[in-house]
């Protein structure tokens, strides 16, 4: 009896998966070249506002430094 429910076990597991496997909604080839794009622009103009913040923080303290 044992042997019957560790079979079925795995068996329900997988079928639950494929279940919610057919659930899901994938994006067409425009939708995700579109939010590509988007993340990319994103991620840029971030890394510049960082790089920008960095070079003016680090500007600021040595000044700070160099007047003691």
């Amino acid at each position: 009896m044992a042997d019957k429910q560790q079979v079925s076990k795995p068996r329900a597991w997988w079928e639950g998966v494929k279940a919610e496997w057919r659930k899901i909604i994938w994006p067409t080839r425009q939708d995700l070249a579109k939010k590509t794009g988007i993340v990319t622009i994103v991620s840029v103009v971030l890394g510049v506002i960082i790089a920008i913040l960095d070079f003016l923080i680090q500007n600021g303290i040595d000044r700070l430094l160099g007047l003691f």
